[in-house]
């Protein structure tokens, strides 16, 4: 396999289309052609999970959080981003990074966090604007159940759970081919009436490029109009963090140390304690403070999160708890997803998952 075939199979999981404006995702060190010999999957990417692949033979490093964020001026090794970068490009090993695709995806980081809690019924807590899209298109109306089904297969028309979702109106299209045009219908120069049904189908922002070809290497026409528009409504499988229940509702402190076991966490920071048993529990991978009023909102009995600063704890306001049991704890079953993710799609290959342990922070 190239290191594309194995990346294309994460963006299944997590398409890079939904990563945070701000973030760095992708491919990141190296060839997209490259053949890979193994994989090894890592939280972080620092020098000595670069020695670990060097050691175990691996030439591409699925990484959770990206080593290059900000823009690189220079790279002479001064700092650990350039160390890890030079060292990777001189043993020709390719680094991928997924960060916030994956923690939007309804499969990915958040969904991992309420599999180790044990919760149930769960949903996005904050679902990511701007993801549903809609394609408006004319066919020949002798054209237009093949067009659509060849538009479901690239992966429109799905609404929930239903699927082949689409709206057809039958209508009267005009054009005049002008010169150089090569009309499949009509004469040159001259004004053609042809029947047409109007399609809309709805897709995923993710799948855009795909339907987008589809239509266009299986429409008829020599030109082909269209048109694209992101709709406001809400899709609820795409989003970050994610709220569920507990099977039975559990004294506060006795969750709170059930969390610090199922967790690994050596500490947890937290708002005042309510009197109240636990239920609902909202959860946010990495630093989620942004998400305290969602998970309000959301009648959540506590929020799992990290990186609570000081003044952030008071907007729990007396509703819910706020908990903060560290950012790499929140993170750290990721890398273990992804090598179960793609043992599972790519069984004969090698997928190793990183024994290095790249939490920064101890605790006295």
């Amino acid at each position: 396999m190239i290191v594309k075939q194995v990346t294309d199979i994460l963006e299944e999981l997590a398409p890079l289309a939904y990563a945070e404006d701000f973030d760095n995702v992708g491919l990141l060190v190296g060839d997209a052609n490259m053949e890979v010999t193994s994989v090894l999957v890592t939280l972080d990417t620092l020098e000595d999970v670069v020695d670990e692949a060097i050691a175990e033979k691996c030439n591409l490093i699925i990484s959770f959080h990206p080593i290059i964020f900000g823009g690189l001026k220079k790279i002479t090794g001064t700092n650990y981003v350039q160390r890890v970068v030079i060292k990777a490009i001189q043993n020709n090993i390719a680094i991928y990074s997924m960060h916030t695709a994956l923690d939007n995806s309804n499969q990915g980081v958040n969904a991992k966090i309420c599999e180790v809690l044990g919760l149930q019924n769960t949903t996005i807590l904050i679902p990511q604007k701007g993801t549903i899209k809609k394609l408006t298109t004319y066919v020949p109306k002798d054209e237009a159940e093949n067009l659509k089904n060849i538009l479901f297969e690239a992966g429109a028309g799905n609404i929930g759970n239903y699927s082949n979702c689409s709206f057809g109106t039958n209508g009267i299209g005009s054009y005049k081919a002008e010169q150089n045009a090569n009309p499949v219908k009509g004469e040159f120069g001259k004004t053609h009436f042809e029947e047409e049904t109007q399609i809309s189908v709805t897709f995923e922002k993710a799948a855009e490029a795909k339907v987008l070809n589809a239509l266009k290497e299986n429409h008829s026409y020599e030109e082909v109009a269209y048109e694209v528009l992101t709709l406001e409504n809400t899709n609820q499988n795409i989003g970050i963090g994610m709220v569920g229940e507990l099977e039975n509702s559990i004294p506060e402190t006795d969750f709170l140390s059930f969390v610090k076991e199922k967790m690994n966490a050596e500490g947890i920071r937290h708002s005042a304690l309510l009197g109240k048993k636990i239920r609902r529990v909202a959860v946010l991978g990495g630093s989620g403070a942004f998400a305290i009023n969602a998970a309000k909102h959301a009648n959540a009995d506590i929020f799992i999160s990290s990186d609570i600063k000081y003044h952030q704890f008071y907007e729990a306001e007396g509703k819910m708890i706020v908990a903060d049991i560290g950012h790499y704890e929140t993170e750290q079953f990721t890398k273990n997803l992804l090598v179960d993710y793609l043992t599972k799609k790519i069984p004969n290959f090698a997928i190793r998952l990183s024994g290095c342990k790249t939490n920064p922070i101890k605790y006295f």
